[in-house]
């Protein structure tokens, strides 16, 4: 406004103060509110209640207050710049994936559904699977051509003939086969030949395959503390089978036999005391065989652990009465 200039009268002749500058203007009712006008490039249209596209609709259509889904763009509307300066001057609306033909989406199901096997097929199909034989034992790796055996290896089978049935080589350590029948006299001559002198026993265990006609590994782990080399004497043996111990050589394999006793049962002969040591002495069975049930003993199967010391004091008290 310039200065000196009369502010504009109302309808009844008053005259109406200029609003200051900066001040929010009030609201404008609904009543004499200016109905809203479509985008400069594109025309209103000209059927009554029909939203234009990315507009609000108009409250006499069907789908009063919801934004109207955007369609793609056509010739008519003017392409792609058009729809965007539309959807610019009418702001964001939310948008509505557009439904399939019903067709076209039939026939992928109904291929997906042939495709599909069926329930009750494929149980049948994996129950009828061939199943894998159990393993039979794991080889024993010949030693390397560039890599002749120790000194002791040939000599145990020159004065112990027949007694080494192979010999094997893997990762560094070497292993003598021997024939079970033979193993006291493997022992002693390990024990006393001069290039062996394995004079401890450090370890003696087993492993268990039940597919084979023998089926345990009698594994014995021997250290010479004065030549400071090691070796792995094993030997097969049937599940009752004869074994002679190898105590009378070294003792420390007393403890060692009793507890392959107790968990695979192998069954020891001339062992000074061949008795469980794990185990109760009363246990069912040996756990440590692969055919041994998980569950336990099914005479003895209990679940409090409670229950199985009650058991056990209740025979002590029968005992002493």
């Amino acid at each position: 406004d310039t200065p000196g200039s009369t502010p504009p009268a109302n309808a009844s002749g008053a005259v109406t103060p200029a609003a200051p500058t900066g001040a929010t203007q009030a609201p404008v009712s609904s009543a004499t509110a200016t109905p809203p006008v479509a985008a400069a490039d594109k025309p209103a249209s000209d059927v009554a209640g029909e939203p234009l596209k990315a507009e609000v609709s108009r409250t006499d259509s069907s789908g009063a207050g919801v934004s109207a889904a955007p369609t793609a763009p056509t010739a008519a509307t003017g392409g792609t710049d058009r729809a965007a300066g539309t959807a610019a001057a009418s702001g964001p609306a939310p948008t509505k994936a557009a439904a399939a033909p019903s067709g076209a989406k039939a026939a992928p199901a109904a291929a997906a559904e042939k495709a599909a096997p069926k329930p009750a097929a494929a149980k049948a199909a994996v129950e009828h699977a061939p199943k894998a034989a159990p393993p039979a034992g794991p080889p024993d790796p010949p030693p390397p051509a560039d890599r002749p055996a120790p000194a002791f290896i040939a000599t145990l089978q020159a004065k112990v003939p027949g007694a080494v049935t192979a010999v094997s080589y893997w990762v560094g350590d070497w292993t003598i086969i021997v024939a079970a029948e033979k193993i006291l006299e493997v022992a002693a001559h390990l024990r006393q030949a001069p290039d062996a002198l394995f004079d401890l026993c450090s370890d003696v265990t087993a492993t268990d395959w039940p597919m084979r006609p023998e089926r345990f590994d009698m594994v014995y782990c021997l250290y010479s503390t004065r030549h400071r080399h090691r070796v792995r004497v094993k030997a097969k043996v049937a599940e009752n089978q004869p074994f002679p111990s190898v105590t009378p050589v070294w003792p420390a394999a007393n403890w060692l036999e009793r507890e392959v006793w107790d968990l695979f049962g192998v069954n020891f002969t001339g062992h000074p005391d061949r008795r469980r040591i794990l185990m109760p002495e009363d246990w069912q069975g040996h756990p440590q065989r692969k055919d041994y049930p998980l569950e336990g003993p099914g005479e003895l199967l209990m679940e409090n652990p409670l229950d199985w010391l009650k058991l056990r004091q209740a025979r002590d008290e029968a005992d002493i009465e």
